[in-house]
């Protein structure tokens, strides 16, 4: 067959397999996956260790969505669990919930502190709703402006530090409102109306999601080795800095190092997510029997260290959200206009923070586009 009359995907994570999918399936048309990696599903990757325990590779991956469309697509090649996410942090010694809600304040202040703040939050802010850190730092009552410190310094300063290597007023505010007030006494840490784990993973949803007879996978596979050849369409997944060799400079990324430990005990924490925001180096621990309810005699955790990019020693995990950034990421977004058959997306080709629904939302909206 000629290549003129294959599509080449590159990049087998859920942006990649969900277009190769749509492809293959509405379109009767062949498929190329090429992925760097020797497996597939991208950093979603998971796999059961010798101990029986789904472990995620590269940190933990909480499937959650608001979009019928994209939990009806899902539904096709997996079920979930009822797994609803909650994230603990130590606070002063406390181990209490992150965001900080109205369950937090009673766990960190004294009651008749907490009831005072409680009252005066209620009285300035509407129930069930989040509100970003920065704007409680604006507040001119006494106890909110206090309350406002306390979450600062504890939950979002040191914690954003670590993770970003910046100083907080460097950090984009998309980032900040990540760090809320939550005016709840809701744990979870998503709100979403789907949520949970695929029962066998993440790495067999993507497996299932490829399996078609017009879909061929390549693992192990540069992009630079097919570089040249014509193809009908090309859909790419990678840095689109990389795929234009970084002709205008590098985008920046943060990237995470996880150090896995085995320990011969039924748990080692509380729960599933531990943050860390003013102890240690890591920012958090992660413990995978939680999601789907693994039974061993052994645990394994994952203490995550954040760090900065660095070409071919690291992976690339999150776009650093700054001015400058966009603006390097526009000069590609403008050359890549030239390039009528080769589409961009995906958190690399989009330099842009996706969680997995809207990864798979972004692949489905490009089909339709393109069909």
């Amino acid at each position: 067959m000629n290549n003129k009359d294959i599509n080449l995907v590159v990049g087998a994570g859920f942006s990649g397999a969900v277009i190769a999918n749509l492809i293959a399936t509405k379109l009767n048309e062949k498929v190329l996956v090429i992925d760097k990696k020797n497996h597939i599903a991208g950093n979603c990757y998971d796999y059961r260790d010798e101990n029986g325990i789904m472990i995620h590779k590269y940190g933990s991956h909480i499937f959650h969505t608001n979009s019928e469309k994209v939990w009806q697509y899902l539904k096709q090649f997996t079920d979930f669990n009822t797994y609803m996410h909650k994230v603990v942090g130590y606070l002063d010694g406390i181990e209490t919930h992150i965001p900080f809600n109205f369950n937090t304040l009673y766990d960190v202040f004294p009651k008749t502190l907490a009831e005072r703040l409680e009252e005066k939050l209620l009285k300035n802010f509407k129930i069930n709703t989040k509100v970003p850190i920065l704007e409680f730092q604006k507040q001119d009552d006494e106890d909110l402006k206090f309350l406002a410190n306390y979450v600062y310094e504890k939950i979002f300063l040191h914690y954003t530090t670590k993770q970003w290597g910046v100083k907080p007023e460097e950090v984009d505010g998309a980032v900040t409102a990540r760090v809320p007030v939550y005016l709840s006494k809701d744990n979870r840490y998503f709100q979403d109306k789907y949520q949970g784990i695929p029962r066998n993973g993440y790495t067999e949803v993507v497996k299932k999601i490829l399996d078609h007879k017009n879909i061929k996978i390549m693992l192990n596979t540069d992009y630079k080795k097919l570089k040249g050849k014509e193809y009908k369409r090309i859909f790419y997944t990678g840095p689109i800095d990389e795929f234009y060799d970084y002709k205008f400079g590098q985008l920046p990324y943060r990237s995470v190092n996880f150090k896995f430990e085995t320990y011969d005990k039924e748990f080692y924490q509380s729960n599933a997510c531990i943050n860390y925001p003013c102890n240690y180096d890591f920012t958090r621990i992660h413990e995978y029997k939680y999601y789907l309810d693994d039974k061993s005699d052994k645990t394994v955790i994952a203490k995550e260290y954040s760090e900065f990019f660095e070409l071919g020693k690291n992976e690339r995990y999150y776009p650093i959200p700054k001015e400058e950034n966009t603006e390097l990421y526009n000069k590609y977004l403008e050359e890549a206009k030239k390039d009528k058959n080769v589409y961009f997306f995906g958190r690399l080709g989009d330099y842009k923070y996706y969680n997995m629904d809207l990864a798979i939302e972004r692949a489905l909206n490009l089909f339709e586009e393109i069909k």
